[in-house]
């Protein structure tokens, strides 16, 4: 009989001919049989009396066996030999049921309609085009995650078994692939975006470019491509979560046949233990942040060394320092590393034409907008390739020396005694410890010399002259507020009162060399440590760089002929380069004794150059932008005084493994000690945005409080011809209708209505005479990065060579930098995928303090709106008549409705601020008296009656309701000013302070000239509740320290620190300290 399993031993087969009444469709159901009669009354009622062998006596109403009916029947039905295939007895029932599908079942749901599947031509797997439980289609899940791009369909789909590609150049990317319909019916052309269709031969073949469509939208193939399954379909296939295909495709990488059954094994997904608040030692501490490392470790090396480029085409030259150079195209990926200048690459000559060769180099010139090539700088130019041009490979090297010092200092923290101070030991652990009393004689004067930097304004004085005094500080700079000439001004009086050597760190080689240029022009002597493979990279401080020191030393003649004769050779004898290394160590260990700055990146400090100097003092700056590991590598070498300044409110430490991340690596320290409760001194006075421009950063991440020390007339751009809406308000929201797209690597997006309205606007103000170098643009993804710069290049009617000079890039690479005009491309646009990057508060902060005469932000309203900050944004756009829309010769108002969403709201903190991101019990930051010496006695009867909201007092400290209350810290402020009686107040230089944004309402006791707005007492900043600009400006006279007396030292209180926190995890302490 067909279709009847085969089984070992058929002959001795018997088929019972059972009656009518017994029949059943015992046949897969696609045999669909109907003859089979259906079971009726009749049926059950004779069944009562012969079933299978029973019959049922009437007399004792009981039953009896027919023996020899059912012997017989036992007898043949042993006699069947079930084999199975091998392997098959161990599949359970689910498996089995997936194995009678045919093999091009979807890999994550089972659905296996030929119409609705796809194979993905690497993994030779098959997947759906339906969503499931999740935002994109299976296929397209699966091609983002595994970063592959080539897919066929099934030969019984209605297109056959087709592998796309272009008509035209024959690319098989999907994410680069799209279509264009012919003038002829039922036809259509696939073509690549870029740059088939944007020939200009197309429209002579009835092709027209400008109604190209991208094959995949909205992350699924188009419907009429491959089918979408139905919903009952779906419904019954198997149910996988998004969290489930990511774990399924980590384990793919490693074991391509492993199954979704496989994630419940032990140790395939096991979650590392999570950062704490407090720690009850150092042990404990390196305990847990060292698997955190090694995790980072393994995702990082795992990365570089899978980003190997095949068949690269090389450009030969010989440097300056007569060391080949070898130029080539690396295409900047879209994931999450990026080759940055030091970076080791391995470069591998695999033709013919000459022998085997690799050499290691470091990159000297990375991708930018005049191209993607790279300069690698050889280590040897031995047997070098040189008259090879095509067969070479190029591979990343990893290297693990930052990760070994983070390692080195977690366990130098934990071990030696001498690491760091008793005080800020026990502080960084999150102990309840007594602040000991720094001694120290203050200057009369903290700015230094007008001549070497600008005069400070009254809160950089007041954080001088704080941190001097304290053993641990943090400061908070907002964007624009003078961060780094704050940090040089304090490292200049730690030397002027004898505190050298100071180490000076920061995350970034780029934040390094901008501090030291501040320091240098302080008149100090500084030195820039850099690591060896950068030596060879130009800075605006590479004349302060330890190399350039020793080669510019002339204390030692001999060295100076070494290092001549070595540059003409290229190479040194024996002898010679054991003399050379020595001197060069000699020299190096006198400079940096010398020294009395000392300036590396957070792991440069662990340089073994400088494993046996101590440092009293280290100041990190950037220090939110760092992990808390890193920071630890300086910290540890003999710390007494440390001080961190950042800024929260803005982009955080950048960590790649995302379990790493989410156990709590990408915390900074700084933010764990805002938790701690150790309030950072805000900067209040911002000197980049024009007044309009600092409006919303200031209401929504700085409480209001940002001042400006600059006036509209000073940010005028009423000269330049450009249409704003509001020549006062330098600023708006352009709406667009356009569609995101995913890129062609498959794991970034691109929006080509956007872009072209970037080139738009950048023409407009290119033809307006503004510099190619003053304008910025910025947008959260890679693909749009690319695109743009392509877009302008072929489509721009100004030369090329301005658009080339134009800086495009991501936020991130935008962070602490500014320009005059800025244009954000905010790409996102969809029904189902949400918005991304964007949803980050601290990138959209970023993104709009950049500028300082001009923002034009680019995007679709109606998705944006869904996200509660950015709808904040658009409203208040909306409201001032800055949400435009249309062509940019014409703009009109967007009257578009903005459905109102929920509240900004914190899942994990409710009641906290939005940007504060984890919960944690109100007794670990409730501690008896103030975080910090306050300036002035301590009203605790006048608060008391005065601050019901803001102020906790001594009696309510520990009370058991607040010790289990989930609260922010921001709420543990003394925002009011003591009245006006117990003050020594002078009107000639009187600095009025603010009111808190969380207060409502001032106590009518306190004098009428604190509260109102008359003239002389004009209040600096955004009031809470509004964003009218104040009337009253800061002036250059206002804003020098000459007027500062003692007595406004007393009028500053915790009014001036900043309020927010950032992501710890609720440790209760009783539990610390067992």
């Amino acid at each position: 009989m067909s279709g009847i399993p085969s089984f070992s031993n058929l002959q001795n087969l018997t088929f019972l001919d059972t009656p009518d009444e017994y029949g059943a469709d015992s046949q897969p159901s696609d045999y669909d049989y109907s003859d089979f009669p259906l079971r009726s009354k009749s049926h059950d009622s004779h069944a009562d009396h012969d079933f299978m062998g029973y019959r049922r006596s009437d007399n004792n109403r009981g039953y009896h066996r027919d023996l020899p009916l059912l012997d017989s029947m036992a007898d043949k039905l042993g006699e069947l030999n079930f084999s199975m295939t091998p392997g098959e007895e161990e599949m359970g029932d689910e498996d089995r049921r997936m194995s009678d599908w045919s093999q091009h079942a979807c890999a994550y749901c089972g659905i296996h309609d030929p119409a609705a599947v796809v194979q993905c031509l690497q993994t030779k797997k098959w997947f759906c085009n339906g969503r499931g439980n999740t935002s994109g289609a299976h296929i397209i899940n699966h091609l983002v995650r595994s970063k592959c791009k080539e897919v066929m369909l099934h030969k019984d789909s209605p297109l056959g078994e087709t592998i796309l590609e272009c008509y035209n150049c024959g690319c098989k990317n999907v994410f680069l692939l799209g279509f264009i319909p012919a003038k002829a019916d039922s036809v259509v052309v696939l073509l690549c975006r870029h740059p088939c269709a944007n020939q200009s031969n197309l429209k002579d073949m009835d092709w027209d470019p400008v109604q190209w469509q991208p094959l995949v939208s909205d992350r699924s193939f188009l419907s009429w491509l491959v089918k979408i399954p139905s919903e009952q379909d779906q419904l019954r296939a198997r149910q996988i979560s998004g969290a489930q295909i990511n774990k399924l495709e980590e384990l793919w990488k490693d074991n391509p046949d492993a199954k979704l059954e496989d994630l419940a094994k032990p140790g395939i997904d096991d979650e590392p233990l999570p950062v704490q608040v407090r720690y009850a030692d150092a042990y404990l501490y390196q305990g847990i942040l060292t698997p955190l490392i090694k995790l980072e470790a393994d995702y990082d090396k795992k990365l570089k060394e899978s980003q190997t480029q095949d068949n690269v085409i090389v450009r030969w030259d010989v440097g300056l320092n007569k060391k080949r150079i070898a130029y080539f195209n690396f295409p900047r990926g879209d994931g999450d590393m990026r080759l940055m200048q030091g970076d080791e690459l391995k470069l591998r000559y695999s033709g013919s034409l000459h022998k085997h060769w690799e050499g290691v180099g470091h990159v000297v010139k990375v991708p930018n907008s005049f191209g993607e090539e790279v300069g690698l700088e050889l280590r040897s130019s031995i047997n070098v390739p040189s008259e090879c041009t095509h067969n070479f490979c190029v591979d990343f090297v990893w290297k693990r020396t930052s990760f070994d010092r983070m390692l080195n200092g977690l366990k130098t923290f934990a071990i030696d005694e001498n690491s760091v101070s008793y005080y800020i030991y026990h502080k960084l652990l999150g102990h309840d410890v007594e602040e000991p009393l720094v001694k120290c004689n203050l200057p009369k004067k903290f700015s230094p010399p007008s001549h070497l930097l600008p005069e400070l304004n009254h809160y950089q004085v007041y954080a001088v002259r704080h941190v001097l005094q304290k053993p641990l500080s943090l400061i908070q700079g907002p964007p624009g507020t003078g961060k780094t000439v704050t940090s040089a001004a304090i490292v200049y009086n730690l030397i002027k009162m004898g505190k050298g050597p100071v180490l000076v760190c920061a995350p970034s080689n780029i934040a390094v060399d901008q501090l030291t240029e501040k320091i240098h022009r302080c008149d100090l002597k500084v030195v820039r440590l850099c690591a060896k493979s950068r030596e060879a990279i130009d800075s605006p401080v590479s004349f302060l760089a330890l190399h350039n020191q020793v080669r510019n030393n002339t204390s030692c003649p001999e060295i100076i002929k070494l290092i001549q004769l070595k540059d003409e050779l290229g190479e040194l004898s024996a002898v010679d380069e054991k003399r050379h290394a020595n001197l060069k160590r000699q020299v190096e260990k006198e400079l940096l004794q010398e020294a009395e700055v000392i300036c590396c990146t957070c792991v440069g400090a662990g340089d073994p150059r400088l494993g046996k100097f101590r440092f009293k003092t280290v100041l990190i700056d950037e220090s939110t932008q760092a992990t808390e590991p890193e920071c630890m590598v300086p910290i540890v070498l003999g710390s007494r005084q440390v001080i961190l300044v950042g800024d929260h409110c803005q982009l955080g430490p950048v960590v790649m493994c995302k379990k790493a991340a989410k156990a709590g690596l990408s915390q900074s320290l700084f933010e764990r000690l805002v938790i701690l409760g150790l309030r950072p001194i805000r900067l209040m006075v911002q000197y980049r945005m024009h007044p309009a421009l600092s409006l919303f950063p200031s209401s929504v991440f700085y409480d209001g409080t940002l001042q400006n020390a600059v006036s509209a007339g000073d940010r005028r751009v009423d000269h330049i011809d450009f249409p704003w809406p509001d020549i006062d308000k330098p600023t708006f929201f352009l709406h667009t209708l356009g569609q995101e797209e995913i890129s062609s690597s498959g794991t970034s997006y691109l929006n080509r209505t956007e872009a072209a309205n970037v080139e738009k606007v950048v023409t407009r103000l290119l033809k307006s005479k503004v510099p190619p170098d003053a304008i910025g643009i910025i947008t959260p993804y890679e693909g749009q990065r690319a695109y743009v710069v392509q877009y302008m290049q072929f489509n721009g009617s100004m030369p090329q060579k301005m658009y080339q000079e134009l800086e495009v890039a991501s936020v991130d690479a935008f962070q602490g930098r500014e320009k005059d005009f800025i244009i954000l491309s905010c790409v996102r646009a969809n029904e189902h995928q949400g918005i991304g990057f964007l949803n980050d508060p601290r990138r959209l902060n970023v993104a709009l303090t950049r500028a300082k005469y001009g923002v034009i932000i680019i995007g679709n309203a109606k998705v944006l709106s869904r996200q509660p900050l950015w709808h904040k944004l658009l409203k208040d756009s909306q409201d001032q008549g800055l949400l435009v829309e249309g062509p940019l010769n014409s703009l009109r108002r967007c009257e578009m409705h903005l459905s109102k969403p929920s509240k900004l709201y914190n899942k994990q903190n409710p009641g906290g601020h939005f940007m504060s991101q984890t919960m944690y019990n109100a007794k670990e930051v409730l501690t008896p008296g103030p975080s910090y010496e306050v300036p002035e006695p301590f009203h605790d009867d006048y608060y008391a009656t005065h601050d019901h909201q803001g102020y906790i007092g001594t009696d309510r400290a520990s009370t058991a309701a607040a010790a289990s209350m989930h609260i922010p810290v921001s709420m543990f402020v003394q925002p009011t000013p003591t009245p006006h009686h117990q003050r020594v107040h002078n009107p000639s230089n009187y600095f009025p302070i603010p009111p808190h944004p969380y207060i409502t309402g001032i106590d009518p006791g306190i004098p009428h000239h604190l509260t109102s707005n008359s003239e002389g007492s004009q209040p600096l900043s955004q009031r809470s509740g509004s964003l009218s600009q104040a009337s009253h400006l800061l002036s250059q006279s206002d804003l020098s320290q000459d007027s500062f007396t003692s007595e406004d030292y007393r009028m500053m209180g915790d009014s001036y620190l900043s309020q927010d926190s950032q992501p710890a995890f609720d440790l209760p302490r009783s539990s610390l300290f067992t």
